[in-house]
């Protein structure tokens, strides 16, 4: 018998929230960008625990360590991971949606990324202009290790949205197809979350 609830969709259409509704095992981006997520958060975790381990042992050279960081330029940092954070938000929105735009904010987001990129080359510039390196004491040995292996996921994650910014300049990706979009954007969240929780310890804690 024919449907006569809805005049305006065929009988066969499906329904509003029938079997292309994503549930649990059909997470935003895919299942295998969230296992990535849950695996890099835990490797940080451990190393911040280590972080924090070390910094109850030898408090007073941690708080040197501190005192020679560059707080303006992480502050700077923060805000412009939070934006390119807001910017790639927009973009994935405006790709479901089907409205122009995405390929304008992904490309913003780039540009943060660029931006973040750049000042923290600056910032690793002055400690080794300072003679601050890798193994120098424990502080500054997981200084480098922790805010540098997230400089490689930034690096990554800018390269992914390059990728991702070309596909929707080609019409690639549309409101059927946006599943890599975003997976890219959770990847950069990811970073996001991630300089959340290594700024306020490494450079903040007292």
């Amino acid at each position: 018998m024919m449907d006569t609830s809805h005049p305006d969709r065929p009988c066969d259409a499906p329904a509003p929230h029938g079997p292309h509704r994503k549930d649990l095992w059909e997470p935003p981006g895919g299942v295998l960008v969230w296992i990535i997520v849950c695996l890099e958060l835990l490797t940080f975790a451990a190393g911040l625990i280590v972080f924090l381990v070390q910094s109850r042992a030898g408090h007073a050279a941690f708080q040197a360590g501190r005192a020679v960081l560059n707080q303006p330029i992480a502050l700077v940092n923060t805000m412009i991971l939070l934006t390119g954070g807001w910017f790639m938000a927009n973009a994935i929105g405006l790709l479901r949606a089907g409205r122009d735009g995405a390929a304008r904010w992904t490309g913003a987001a780039i540009s943060a990324g660029f931006a973040f990129l750049l000042l923290k080359s600056v910032e690793y510039a002055i400690k080794v202009h300072h003679g601050i390196g890798f193994g120098d004491d424990t502080f500054f040995t997981l200084y480098w290790l922790l805010t540098g292996f997230h400089f490689l996921h930034v690096l990554v994650a800018v390269v992914l949205l390059l990728v991702m910014r070309s596909g929707l300049r080609r019409g690639k990706y549309h409101p059927g197809n946006f599943a890599d979009v975003e997976s890219a954007g959770i990847f950069w969240h990811m970073c996001d979350l991630i300089w959340l929780l290594l700024y306020p310890v490494i450079y903040l804690l007292r």
